[in-house]
């Protein structure tokens, strides 16, 4: 019998985490399986054969990708023409909306079963897409319990998976390690600095949280800053966006659960790591600033007042949101000090953050994505 043959995309670092795990689970239940698509290094140590590499497409808004319309064309026409030449048995496309949705039409209409995997957040903007996903794609698995009863009443072939996230974000080591492997005071305040993932976000997100940064310290003396380095960007770009910033902090390499479940706050970009931080039970304050053309696009059609998953998923602001203009140092370091203040306050959010892990559901998320998979195969 010949193997069955899967093709699978993810667009940007997070999805790439997840498909790798995902296809790891297929391997373990079905080792004959063989992988090839569009992702980036942890598919490729997963045993995923890449045809077109995601470092090109991590874009983020409707001006960067315009930016870049002719690498995205180039990554449809590598994934079309390999599909047409090598025929999958089934494709499943992980996040990136805008690159697979697109791209889910193309292969459906091949009559090669689609599954998706981490929904495209339609609950907050462009809700229209729903039929795009009845249409094209024969089962959706995701993360939210709430997106479960959401596709249901479209007539969505869909199942709750639960979060993978849940498997992976820990702490490794205990507070009074961690601080003594960066030389910390265990007398001072300690906050957290996850400037983003991308390079366009580190570069402009972190001069300005720095800048806030120096606003604490000479307000207090008693705050110390952690900055979680992302391990495969560049320790100079970190360097000339800190260059001339006053203020004790540490750079640690790779360390991020431990840095953020030792702090006492964090100050997050929007995305994965404000999901993550929530998980940890450590307050946070969420920041982010888009191309200004992309950000009133994104109000155009936003259907929640929030970016943040952690608020979107509790229905109410849980860690407070600081967003374009808004996103400013003198903001940012006043709220910082204001919720570093008010102990009683930090509990209560700690106490909402366990509810929204609580929400994510049980570990084994991708074995039960992998799971729900192998029956299309068949």
């Amino acid at each position: 019998m010949t193997p069955k043959k899967i093709f699978i995309i993810s667009g940007e670092p997070s999805g790439d985490l997840h498909a790798s795990n995902l296809v790891r689970d297929l391997k373990s239940l079905n080792p004959a399986l063989t992988f090839y698509g569009i992702g980036g290094e942890l598919s490729a140590k997963a045993g995923v054969e890449i045809i077109f590499d995601i470092t090109k497409l991590a874009l983020v808004g409707a001006v960067e990708v315009l930016r870049h319309i002719f690498t995205v064309k180039a990554a449809h026409d590598a994934a079309m023409n390999r599909i047409n030449r090598d025929r999958p048995d089934i494709a499943i496309l992980v996040d990136y909306p805008g690159f697979n949705l697109k791209i889910a039409r193309d292969i459906a209409k091949k009559g090669i079963p689609v599954v998706y995997y981490i929904s495209p957040q339609i609950w907050a903007w462009g809700r229209q897409r729903i039929h795009i996903i009845k249409k094209y794609i024969s089962k959706m698995l995701v993360f939210f319990k709430f997106e479960e009863e959401m596709y249901r009443n479209y007539g969505v072939d869909v199942e709750f998976v639960g979060h993978p996230l849940v498997d992976v974000v820990k702490a490794s080591a205990s507070r009074n390690d961690l601080f003594r492997k960066y030389s910390l005071s265990n007398e001072k305040k300690t906050i957290a600095i996850l400037p983003g993932s991308r390079i366009s976000e580190i570069g402009a997100f972190l001069p300005i949280i720095a800048d806030a940064a120096g606003i604490m310290s000479k307000k207090s003396g008693n705050i110390q800053f952690l900055i979680s380095k992302h391990p495969h960007r560049p320790l100079g770009m970190y360097e000339k966006a800190l260059s001339g910033k006053l203020f004790d902090y540490r750079l640690a390499e790779g360390d991020m659960h431990n840095i953020v479940s030792a702090a006492d706050i964090a100050i997050a970009a929007s995305g994965t790591a404000t999901l993550e931080t929530a998980m940890l039970g450590t307050p946070l304050i969420i920041v982010y600033k888009a191309n200004p053309i992309t950000y009133l696009l994104y109000k155009a059609v936003s259907d929640t007042r929030f970016i943040g998953l952690v608020n979107i998923i509790a229905g109410k602001e849980v860690a407070p949101e600081l967003l374009q203009y808004n996103m400013t140092a003198g903001r940012i370091a006043a709220k910082a000090l204001d919720m570093l203040s008010d102990s009683a306050a930090l509990a209560a959010t700690r106490r909402e953050l366990a509810a929204i892990k609580s929400s994510l559901g049980p570990g084994g998320a991708s074995m039960r994505a992998a799971r729900a998979i192998l029956p299309l195969l068949r």
